[in-house]
């Protein structure tokens, strides 16, 4: 699998996936190079609200409408630490460009914008992210520990998260209940 990049890809971790963290999970990847892997779980809200986030970190939240937008679990790699999926990119201190329009981004000044302009718009706020050393991803591919898709910006920032993980599925052509939980190797 060299040179493989899944940036701009799903992950959609197949029926077999023992590991609780990524269990039924669609982790949108950001980065994907020799060093390794980044991506965020972009189908798991927690019990915390964008208003709750902005409350806990005393930042001013002008909007009611992105106050109501859930926080995800973006995985299990620093989980006490805020990512913004946005589009459109912009110009943050601390972003990962993941294609002309998507961004990922970790400093603060981001969050500052969304509250006090409502900009950028579509967002995913996580706590935490998916990361793999270098071949990780790769080897677990080779495990069939996931099936991968080209991602959709429709379905991260216009599809529920619940109704996340069963769009990108759609792309394939079939459903989550269709796969198997058993693995093979022609």
């Amino acid at each position: 699998m060299e040179n493989l990049d899944l940036s701009h890809h799903f992950l959609i971790a197949m029926p077999n996936m023992a590991d609780p963290f990524f269990n039924r999970a669609l982790i949108y990847v950001c980065e994907h190079t020799a060093h390794g892997a980044l991506g965020v779980i972009v189908n798991r809200p927690i019990d915390l609200s964008l208003a709750g986030l902005f409350e806990k970190t005393d930042l001013e939240l002008s909007s009611t409408n992105i106050g109501r937008l859930p926080v995800h679990f973006g995985g299990p790699v620093q989980t006490d630490r805020g990512f913004v999926l946005h589009r459109p990119s912009g110009k943050w201190q601390s972003s990962l460009k993941v294609t002309d329009e998507i961004s990922l981004t970790s400093s603060k000044d981001v969050l500052v914008s969304i509250g006090k302009t409502g900009h950028p718009e579509e967002i995913i706020v996580t706590l935490g992210y998916s990361g793999w050393g270098a071949g990780q991803l790769e080897n677990e591919l080779g495990q069939n520990s996931w099936l991968t898709v080209s991602a959709h910006p429709d379905i991260l920032f216009q599809t529920p998260p619940e109704a996340r993980l069963p769009a990108a599925m759609q792309i394939l052509g079939f459903s989550f209940t269709q796969l198997s939980d058993v693995a093979g190797h022609a």
